[in-house]
């Protein structure tokens, strides 16, 4: 009897550990109850009864990346570029996933690779260049919608690499290189030309300047002759004054000193040798009689 009761203790405690399943975090479990899906097994521990429940499927619960492998496609151009692309994505419904598609991960490779070739193929060549984050939404939303009975949802999908042919790209590369020096050519000569005003500007100023110097010039010139003339003018009036009071006396000492002073710069010329008098020495000697008599009249003391 004892052994009878310690072999069922062992039996119990088997049967026990056999409907005991743990399930690890991020993981859902489909519990099958005679291979139909009862429930989803939750992440922790989880009672089974054994010989009539067991797990089905172990479903991956986190964001997944699967990569699409590349493949050609014609765009509408009848250009053929290689593309590659990645597939975020990320079970919501454990239950859809495992039961409502034989191969997930086979069905969202072969979802994608088809819409990827639909969606590219209907642009040209440029735009599938230009326009990748068109494509990816585009990707995005038909993927999604396509994928959304499997209990799936995809978070983003991304081209990787859009490759064009050997040929285009070299024509491309030419056309950038043509585009670039095409864009240093006008930017060194705005730059020649930018040079340009600033000289001319510069020259414009620079005259400016000259021609207030030059009026400014010509206008102190003009001040100063007419204060020239002023003077001229006052002297002539006071000469005339002294002759008209003196007489022959003070016309005569002013010619006789413009003379001296005449005489004196010939003598004083550094390439003067023999100097040749117009008039003769008794006019001289006269003139200079003739200013004696002015100085001693000048000395005189005069009368009371």
């Amino acid at each position: 009897m004892e052994y009878f009761f310690g072999f069922l203790v062992l039996i119990v405690i088997i049967f026990v550990m056999m409907g005991v399943t743990v399930v690890q975090q991020g993981f859902v479990y489909t519990i099958e109850r005679f291979g139909r899906f009862t429930h989803a097994a939750q992440p922790g521990l989880t009672i089974i009864i054994p010989f009539f429940d067991r797990v089905g499927r172990k479903v991956n619960m986190m964001e997944q990346v699967l990569d699409i492998p590349g493949q050609e496609i014609i765009t509408k151009d009848n250009a053929m570029v290689g593309v590659d692309a990645v597939v975020f994505f990320q079970v919501l419904d454990a239950a859809k996933a495992a039961y409502e598609v034989s191969d997930l991960y086979v069905a969202i490779m072969q979802i994608t690779t088809t819409n990827l070739r639909t969606v590219m193929g209907s642009m040209d060549l440029d735009e599938t260049l230009s326009k990748r984050d068109d494509i990816n939404g585009r990707l995005l939303s038909v993927v999604d919608h396509a994928t959304s009975p499997w209990g799936v949802k995809i978070t983003r999908v991304e081209v990787k690499d859009i490759r064009p042919p050997a040929d285009i790209s070299n024509a491309m590369a030419r056309q950038m290189k043509a585009e670039r020096e095409k864009r240093a050519q006008i930017l060194e000569a705005e730059g020649m030309r930018a040079a340009e005003i600033l000289r001319a500007e510069g020259e414009k100023q620079g005259a400016i300047l000259q021609a207030e110097g030059r009026k400014e010039a010509a206008f102190r010139d003009a001040e100063a002759r007419e204060r020239e003339a002023e003077a001229e003018a006052k002297a002539t009036v006071m000469v005339s004054e002294s002759i008209a009071s003196s007489g022959t006396q003070a016309l005569n000492y002013f010619i006789a000193q413009k003379y001296t002073e005449a005489i004196s710069q010939f003598a004083t010329s550094p390439n003067a040798k023999t100097i040749l008098f117009p008039v003769e020495a008794t006019q001289l000697i006269g003139t200079l009689g003739g200013i004696g008599e002015l100085a001693k009249d000048a000395w005189a003391p005069k009368d009371k």
